[in-house]
């Protein structure tokens, strides 16, 4: 027999309040055992609680981003337990009128997007701490600390509506992203600042009748979710398959053994002996509050991501990965409006900008280099005055001393050296050192231009880094739309050692790759097997035929600005050893000083040896 699970989970969210839900005792973690409380968070009689009014905002906020609807009023009451860390003997929270009811999000897992329900999400104290290990005598003994009695929490309770432990998970790291974007809690799982309660059981598959349910309290992580759920699911069914019985209880995950074991019987909702909060009164929401609150709520994560995809053309991974933290998505958006390139600043961001932040434990809106200063730094890449290898070394210096781009390339005379007449006398120091190499290369050895490339990289103290660039075989893939006209006969090329760029005319298109040539572009036709263009353009690029056609747009990126700054010492070195410069691009020949000059391009060698390729595929039909 076949079955599903249902589950549905309690999310407790501890709210960034300074003070505590009804006192004025401090909410801040790690101080010392019982020194954040007062008679009102002991429970003392006489000790009357006041609501705390921010509490209250980061909650509707919460709400307002899972959809909820927002009651005009509602109501606290005592939740009745004993409990030895529940100071009162009761808690005050929320019950037939919470604060919000009626909610729906959509999360993402698998590849798929499934909405789950939202009951109610509702205003509570949080419990002290019991402290069973640390002590000399814990064995024997329990210690108390009420540090945590009283701060304010938000409780997030689902609908049925999960099936898996993987969804569930899913759904908690869904909901802790949009909890930490919102300013409402910190995400702290370690501290015990967000953690879930998950109520799971079984059915037989299609049956609409729920099963007898378990709770699995206290876990404060997503693989805990997933790892106590998956083991409770196999539990549960079999229990059932051997004809025993499914207890109502609550459970704990014992991530040793990796099993739930069974904490106490459940109770039920008249267990607890609900009734109104005397000591409170009513919360009221008007019209007016609930606007500016409302009007308050940043962009969320999910709008922003469209936006990042829709008005700065970056790629879904990038959108998605930029929206990890509210601040990040800020920082960039301040790079680009200084004028980085959407795209450049992006990647600056996912990359240095990231690590660096890790690495220092800052988030990224911390960063001692601002938003401006980035965008200058990026500029000056965009420009060809310094390389991207040398534009690191530039950051981790911007990052330690505060000072600028321009102002460190300026001081360590790091920009590049991108003039000819300045190369070409290190390229006849390399020619006249590398005999040996020089006659290999004349001998039909192409490949070796790469070495020689690179030693004019040396000599020049990696200052000609870029021109290296085409040699070592990174000219592909567009990154950055820029355009280039080109001479239209590079068009005849094989199309397997085509260089990967977007090439612009009426009768190709560019399709997307993936794997690890994402976002490089390759000549496809569209034309159906059989038509004029189908025919034609394969045999063209059979017999190297010219294409007589309009002048190719060749659309290219970073890596390709890169190989255009390599072409000049490819050329300076190509013509010391008896080459032809065609087009700044040079269609590279086998052929010995002696041989005639070529009459055009020489086709596929000269592509190849241009735009170097590290995969060899099949040509497109």
């Amino acid at each position: 027999m076949a079955f599903e699970a249902v589950i549905g989970l309690e999310v407790h969210a501890q709210l960034l309040t300074d003070t505590k839900i009804f006192c004025g005792c401090p909410t801040s973690f790690g101080a010392a055992p019982n020194t954040h409380v007062c008679p009102v968070c002991l429970g003392l009689p006489g000790a009357l609680p006041v609501l705390n009014r921010r509490a209250v905002e980061l909650g509707t906020r919460a709400a307002l981003a899972l959809g909820c609807r927002i009651n005009e009023h509602s109501i606290f009451a005592r939740k009745n337990y004993f409990y030895p860390d529940l100071p009162k003997g009761y808690q005050i929270s929320q019950y037939d009128q919470p604060l919000a009811s009626h909610g729906r999000v959509t999360i993402t897992a698998g590849g798929a997007s499934r909405d789950i329900g939202i009951t109610r999400v509702h205003l509570e104290e949080d419990a002290g701490k019991s402290l069973h290990e640390g002590f000399a005598d814990s064995g024997e003994r329990t210690y108390l600390d009420f540090n945590r009695a009283g701060v304010p929490l938000i409780e997030i309770v689902t609908e049925p509506d999960i099936r898996s432990a993987a969804d569930a998970s899913a759904f908690f790291e869904h909901l802790r992203h949009l909890l930490v974007w919102l300013g409402v809690n910190d995400g702290n799982m370690e501290e015990g600042s967000l953690r879930c309660d998950a109520n799971v059981s079984v059915r037989p598959a299609g049956e609409a009748r729920l099963g007898t349910k378990a709770e699995v309290k206290n876990l404060n992580s997503f693989r805990y979710v997933r790892q106590a759920l998956e083991h409770e699911i196999e539990r549960q069914i079999a229990l059932i398959e051997t004809g025993r019985p499914v207890v109502q209880e609550t459970r704990l995950w014992d991530q040793a053994g990796a099993r739930t074991v069974s904490m106490r019987s459940k109770e039920e909702a008249h267990d607890y002996r609900y009734f109104p909060e005397p000591d409170l009164p009513p919360v009221e929401m008007p019209a007016a509050r609930l606007e500016a609150l409302v009007a308050s709520l940043p962009e969320l994560p999910g709008a922003r991501r469209g936006r990042f995809t829709s008005a700065y053309g970056l790629p879904e991974y990038d959108a998605v990965e930029l929206t990890r933290s509210r601040g990040l998505a800020d920082y960039f958006e301040e790079v680009v409006a200084a004028g980085a390139p959407p795209k450049a600043a992006s990647n600056w961001l996912m990359g240095e900008v990231t690590r660096k932040s890790h690495e220092a434990g800052v988030g990224a809106d911390r960063s001692p280099v601002s938003a401006p200063s980035l965008a200058e730094l990026i500029g000056l890449i965009e420009r060809g005055t310094v390389n991207s290898t040398t534009a690191k070394d530039v950051f981790e210096k911007m990052w330690t001393t505060g000072r600028s781009a321009p102002a460190i390339v300026d001081a360590d005379g790091l920009a590049q050296v991108s003039d000819e007449g300045a190369i070409a006398p290190v390229v006849e120091q390399v020619l006249a050192a590398q005999a040996d190499t020089v006659a290999q290369y004349r001998a039909g050895q192409t490949k070796v231009l790469g070495f020689l490339v690179g030693q004019v990289m040396k000599a020049t103290g990696g200052k000609a880094s870029r021109f290296a660039a085409l040699a070592s075989g990174r000219a592909r893939g567009a990154r950055r739309s820029v355009s280039q006209s080109v001479d239209p006969r590079l068009g005849s090329a094989h199309h397997h050692h085509a260089p990967r760029v977007a090439v612009q005319r009426p009768h190709l298109r560019r399709q997307h790759l993936s794997s690890r040539h994402r976002h490089a572009d390759v000549l496809r036709s569209p034309h159906p097997a059989g038509a004029p263009g189908a025919a034609r353009i394969p045999a063209e690029r059979r017999s190297g035929a010219l294409l007589q056609r309009a002048p190719v747009r060749i659309v290219r990126g970073q890596r390709a600005r890169d190989a255009r700054a390599g072409a000049h010492a490819r050329s300076v070195i190509h013509r010391r050893l008896g080459g032809r410069d065609r087009v700044g691009l040079l269609a590279l020949s086998r052929r010995t000083p002696d041989s005639p000059p070529a009459a055009g391009p020489v086709f596929p060698a000269a592509r190849r040896a241009v735009f170097p390729s590290r995969r060899r595929g099949r040509p497109s039909p």
